[in-house]
């Protein structure tokens, strides 16, 4: 996926936590924002380099899961469509070779199993 400069913010500021007067005095934390998903990253190190490589690396790899993730969504939505869940209610017929019976889900007929397995399909469609 493809993203430009545009689309990110970048604030400096200096970060908390122990370090004394260097912490105090130098601008080297990093806060990127992804303006289009409204996604905040935040990296402190010593120089400003490695904070905005680390906050960049950590919102790119999470822009990429959310990428991913709706990508996968529609994905599996067209191969449930096509498919069906899997569950009982996708079923078409029912045998019972218990009760020697077949019955199909679709036209609520029934038949015997033992015609219905021999090739006789046309008892539930007719």
């Amino acid at each position: 996926m493809k993203r430009s400069e545009s689309d990110f913010t970048v604030e400096w500021y200096s970060g908390s936590g122990s370090g004394g007067q260097h912490r105090n005095k130098h601008m080297n934390s990093c806060r990127l924002t992804h303006i289009p998903t409204n996604t905040v990253r935040t990296a402190q190190t010593r120089n400003r380099q490695s904070s905005y490589k680390d906050a960049m690396d950590s919102l790119t790899t999470h822009l990429d899961c959310l990428y991913n993730q709706e990508r996968r969504k529609v994905f599996d939505d067209i191969r449930k469509d096509q498919m069906g869940s899997g569950m009982r209610g996708d079923k078409i017929r029912t045998y019972r070779f218990r009760d020697d019976r077949v019955e199909d889900h679709q036209t609520g007929k029934c038949a015997s199993c033992k015609k219905v397995m021999s090739g006789n399909f046309d008892l539930l469609w007719d």
